[in-house]
């Protein structure tokens, strides 16, 4: 079965260009980018050459070195290979794990400017020094990042597309759901509780067995594990160390990243690159405090003071609770019908997060603590552009549970309330607006 991405319309979009870049897919293990880069190559070209850099052979290798400077040759020897006929703006070369074999990079350059095919480029850590060492990076390549399924890709999966577009109304709209909210809410929890991994939706669409769907998330955690275990090398220990960690960070009630839980001594120099590599597979989504909230919130960045999210919720889940089975089964049940009594909060702070870096953003929070002034002592979860305003902020709250207070938001408000424009509190509830804020479920996170 072939889950309909999104991305899918990017792809199309950018075969319109008649080949002026050379497309890269990035993205973390198992995200789905082989899977839809294939279907887009049998669907819109009349042939495609598939060169996986993992197995490729040292045959094929050679002619990126060999025959760089003679293209002509190189097609003809790359044709007669792969027993593929090539067309002339008919055709697509696919380069996948590109990162393993830069050579290839490196000749996109002069392929992009040949002009005869179209290319695309997939992998993973693309921007780490030790992947891009002695090559000339092409600048005839435009990135293209590839998420897990977002809330609509997996009701589109789950064949409940006509839902999604009423959701979307009534957020365009600013009205309640009524009686549709809690069946909505109910559809958002297995969204969270499945994840967003291709395998892990399909395991579920065919079995609808959460044991099942939980193993397939532990062997893409495997996977991951092993590829940092192969690709950091040096400082595996500390990669490993701090993805270990992030579960019991965005448990606590103050979910800014502290190394002191790995190394009592730790400082985050140490640990940065570390930091880098796991952002860089697109494992995790770091979300940094910004000082001021204002316009160009990256030029407040404190880059020692984060959150780590999981790119991922579902992956999240299976990382934090125990392995046997029962316990899995009841964790969903609870999940599903909202009884889980601990770490919500780190359940929908991270969806949260997960979407909005789908939508493109990076992520800031706001966080200040006066012992002298309590006035002054708020923290925001999420700061973004406004939709309307993009000279103003908007601040993001996430409550996950049925009673709480706004006391932070309301002082952010009046301590900032020139440089504001919407402000979203983001809840298990029905969409409200009152008293300045709007009042979100937070299923319609995917619209900011």
């Amino acid at each position: 079965m072939f889950i309909k991405r999104k991305i899918y319309d990017d792809l199309l979009n950018w075969k319109k260009e008649q080949g002026k870049t050379a497309l890269v897919i990035e993205g973390a293990r198992r995200v789905g980018k082989t899977t839809i880069v294939k279907e887009f190559a049998k669907n819109e070209y009349k042939s495609f050459i598939f060169i996986d850099f993992s197995i490729a052979s040292d045959e094929v290798k050679s002619l990126f070195t060999k025959y760089a400077s003679n293209l002509d040759e190189f097609f003809f020897l790359l044709s007669t290979i792969t027993g593929t006929t090539l067309y002339e703006r008919e055709s697509l070369i696919i380069f996948d794990e590109i990162q393993l074999f830069p050579k290839a990079r490196q000749l996109i350059k002069h392929l992009v400017f040949d002009n005869r095919y179209d290319y695309i480029e997939i992998g993973s850590l693309l921007g780490l020094k030790r992947n891009v060492e002695n090559i000339l990076i092409p600048s005839e390549e435009r990135i293209l990042k590839m998420y897990p399924l977002n809330f609509e890709e997996f009701c589109i999966a789950l064949g409940k597309e006509d839902l999604f577009n009423v959701i979307k109304n009534h957020f365009e709209e600013l009205n309640p759901l009524r009686v549709l909210h809690s069946s909505i809410m109910k559809l958002f929890r297995t969204y969270i509780l499945v994840g967003g991994m291709p395998q892990a939706v399909l395991e579920y669409l065919n079995t609808n067995d959460y044991n099942k769907v939980d193993r397939v998330k532990r062997d893409i955690l495997t996977l991951y594990r092993n590829d940092i275990s192969k690709y950091a090398k040096g400082y595996e220990y500390k990669v490993l160390s701090i993805f270990d960690e992030i579960p019991s960070q965005l448990s606590k009630h103050e979910k800014k990243f502290s190394l002191s839980a790995i190394e009592k001594e730790a400082r985050f120099r140490d640990y940065e690159e570390a930091f880098m590599w796991l952002n860089e597979a697109m494992i995790t989504n770091p979300c940094y405090n910004a000082n001021d909230p204002t316009v160009g919130l990256s030029l407040y960045k404190d880059r020692l003071t984060l959150k780590m999210y999981m790119a991922d919720t579902g992956l999240l889940l299976s990382h934090a609770f125990d392995e046997d089975s029962k316990m899995q089964a009841e964790i969903a049940k609870k999940i599903i019908a909202d009884k889980l009594e601990v770490n919500n909060g780190m359940i929908f702070e991270n969806v949260v997060a997960q979407m909005l870096s789908a939508n493109g953003k990076n992520l800031y929070f706001y966080s200040r603590y006066d012992n002298l002034n309590s006035k002054n002592t708020m923290e925001i979860d999420f700061l973004i552009k406004d939709l309307q305003k993009p000279t103003k902020i908007s601040p993001i709250e996430v409550k996950s549970g049925k009673n709480y207070t706004v006391s932070s938001m309301n002082k952010f408000k009046t301590k900032f309330k020139n440089k504001l424009g919407r402000k979203y509190l983001l809840h298990t509830k029905d969409l409200v607006v009152k008293d300045d804020i709007i009042y979100l479920p937070v299923y319609m996170t995917i619209f900011l």
